[in-house]
């Protein structure tokens, strides 16, 4: 389960080497993914990512939610096969 499959497949990320050499962006933007992972890394976190980019609040939760289910996945997958 990899997520940027996943967001793609969701139509909230795109990639393309004509835009942006290929950075994943969010779809109908030239904002990069990596953009809010950073906020999420920072001090700044998802508040001020929906201040900076409030035409991307919808699409910013449903990332997490993206994140979430993945993390969910692995943690299940690794705890049914521990090493």
């Amino acid at each position: 389960m990899k997520l940027e499959a996943i967001l793609s497949d969701r139509h909230l990320i795109h990639s393309d080497p004509d835009i942006m050499s290929g950075v994943p962006i969010f779809v109908g933007t030239r904002v990069p993914l990596q953009t809010f992972l950073d906020y999420l890394e920072g001090e700044e976190g998802l508040t001020e990512f929906v201040i900076d980019f409030p035409h991307l609040e919808s699409q910013a939760i449903q990332v997490l939610e993206a994140i979430a289910k993945v993390m969910l996945y692995q943690e299940r997958h690794t705890n049914a096969h521990p090493a």
